[in-house]
């Protein structure tokens, strides 16, 4: 009988169980996580607006995990030797026939005074967090910004800053207290979410000047203060601050042999393989991955990666070429609290359907329908 080591508990990593176990019912699945509990992370856009409660975000994995007849260890990875079959925990050392790296990234929280900043996507505590400050403003400005790894173009999440300000705008048009407060969208780059497409940052832009969002666009990050955003294009005064740094490697991969992408993530090939590692796969953000500029982190593209790494491991193992790939695909509802703005981009086309409250009803039915796999 195999044996499988899972490391993480987010969306490529579940993926890869269920994948993992619907292609081999003997195998032996070892998930490896500090906490047996799956967050849905995108629905943290709507914590601070009261859309959604931490408690409705957050899935206890228990019973997820008996299902799929799997051995859980409450654990943080530390380190890998022996050419990937030994990997090291914070609770001992844990073999394997083969090996998926699902453990996310980590941003890069450099800048001068970043923490007076909050970062959006940086789980629950940091929506709580926004929530409460939001209700005990009687006004102000509030700053929405992210930047890029530069060594690694993919490594960026601009599109929930995106939700956080335009989910914030429409709640407080609707509380009555929008003229109370000054918004301010910052980013480096002249045109921001460029990723999405030029139909959709232009969208977007337009959707800043219809709702009076001021744009700081174009300059380079120098530092935050408590109250203030520093550029190389100026500065501006900020009561609350909402800024999504870019994303490196986490610190375990230090103390591997794991090939490095010149932006500190684990450098895969096409069929998700750590390149140089023999039965070593990675998904979503703990990878950096061969695709057009616009890949994306995202959890649907981590969920793509890791169908493909699953079946190329089940392969490897039954003796058989690996060969599956992932689709190039970006596919996302921006939401705006009672809208959205659908956006799809391939190799092969880029669609954009524009704000409508259809496609804001659409992405909480999907978050309902996703959870059921893990509830």
């Amino acid at each position: 009988m195999s044996r499988i080591a899972v490391v993480g508990t987010g969306f490529g990593a579940l993926t890869a169980v269920r994948k993992l176990r619907a292609g081999d019912r003997s195998l032996q699945i070892d998930v490896i996580a500090p906490q047996p509990e799956f967050v849905y992370y995108p629905g943290t856009i709507w914590i601070p607006t009261g859309l959604r409660r931490p408690e409705d975000l957050k899935v206890p994995l228990h019973n997820f995990f008996r299902r799929m007849r799997v051995t859980y260890l409450q654990a943080e990875a530390t380190g890998l030797r022996d050419g990937g079959r030994t990997l090291e925990t914070s609770a001992g050392d844990l073999p394997n026939d083969g090996l998926i790296i699902a453990s996310g990234g980590r941003f890069l929280r450099k800048l001068p005074g970043i923490e007076h900043s909050i970062t959006p996507c940086g789980g629950i505590g940091a929506s709580v967090e926004i929530r409460d400050r939001l209700a005990a403003m009687d006004g102000g400005t509030l700053a929405f910004g992210f930047a890029g790894n530069p060594n690694e173009p993919s490594a960026m999440r601009g599109g929930p800053v995106f939700e956080f300000m335009f989910g914030i705008d429409s709640f407080l048009r609707k509380q009555g207290r929008r003229d109370a407060f000054k918004l301010v969208f910052f980013s480096p780059a002249p045109k921001p979410g460029a990723r999405l497409g030029a139909r959709a940052v232009d969208g977007i832009l337009a959707e800043m000047a219809k709702r009076d969002i001021v744009t700081h666009l174009g300059h380079k990050m120098k530092a935050f203060e408590a109250n203030r955003v520093f550029t190389e294009g100026g500065d501006f005064a900020a009561d609350m601050i909402l800024f999504m740094p870019g994303m490196t490697g986490n610190l375990w991969f230090d103390n591997t042999a794991l090939p490095r992408s010149a932006g500190g993530l684990l450098k895969a090939n096409a069929l998700c393989q750590a390149e140089g590692m023999d039965r070593v796969y990675v998904a979503g953000d703990s990878g950096s991955f061969p695709g057009p500029e616009w890949l994306p982190k995202q959890a649907h593209m981590a969920d793509l990666q890791a169908s493909a790494a699953a079946a190329n491991l089940l392969a490897e193992l039954a003796g058989k070429p690996a060969k599956a790939t992932f689709k190039a695909e970006l596919l996302c509802i921006i939401d705006s609290y009672n809208k959205g703005m659908l956006v799809q981009r391939t190799e092969k086309r880029n669609f954009m359907l524009p704000s409508m409250s259809a496609l804001h009803w659409l992405k909480r039915f999907f978050e309902w329908l996703y959870l059921q796999k893990y509830r």
